[in-house]
């Protein structure tokens, strides 16, 4: 294994053990430390195409699977639980001397914002964030991400049921629409733009939002 090959290693939480699979940048100047959603892991569409492009912009990628994960449970913990596992790995990210960039998708996403401040993130990145359960509305989680207190970019797809773009309130935060996307930025194959598409256009955002921020 080469000193920039992706490499796993376990860390223990008060929640468990959560497991970071490292993808370093050669020269690197962030990393982005982004975890998985309740109902998947890190095998996400945008997860696995965020860690292959943004090593080569000088980003190195941690995806980060959660103790509930790593344990083969199917039904995620309470939010609590995920913030403690979240904040138990957290010192073996800032160990690489970077500013870090929390990060995750759907409720990965959540954790990310619910931390950021109290953690000292340089800023967060939210992929798919559940605004609110599907056909809920009223069940908004607005507050966690307008609290998130750093720079955040969303990327919201277009027909997500947690939430559509036009569902979001105005707020110091930058959002990207993936056109046609559901939760999981799949699109039907009838939409005027190809799933390869969609994910390009993800890792572009992620690319150019990740190249505005000091490094």
């Amino acid at each position: 294994m080469t000193k920039d090959a992706p490499h796993s290693e376990t860390i223990p939480t008060d929640a468990g053990e959560a497991r970071i699979t490292w993808h370093p940048a050669p020269r690197a100047r962030l990393l982005l430390a982004v975890s998985h959603g309740a109902g998947g892991g890190i095998e996400a569409r945008d997860l696995r195409a965020v860690a292959a492009e943004l090593p080569a912009h000088g980003v190195s990628v941690a995806l980060v699977e959660q103790p509930w994960r790593v344990a083969g449970k199917k039904v995620a913990p309470a939010p609590r639980t995920l913030d403690t596992g979240w904040r138990g790995l957290w010192p073996a990210l800032a160990k690489k001397g970077l500013p870090v960039v929390a990060g995750g998708r759907s409720a990965g996403a959540r954790v990310a914002c619910r931390t950021a401040t109290e953690l000292g993130a340089a800023a967060v990145l939210a992929l798919s964030f559940p605004l609110h359960p599907p056909g809920r509305p009223e069940k908004s989680r607005a507050a966690e991400l307008l609290g998130a207190g750093v720079p955040t970019l969303v990327v919201q797809g277009g027909n997500d049921p947690f939430g559509k773009p036009a569902e979001f309130p105005e707020g110091a935060y930058e959002l990207v629409e993936i056109p046609h996307g559901d939760h999981g930025f799949a699109v039907p194959k009838r939409a005027d733009i190809a799933q390869e598409e969609a994910v390009k256009r993800i890792t572009d955002a992620v690319t150019r939002w990740t190249g505005m921020l000091d490094g």
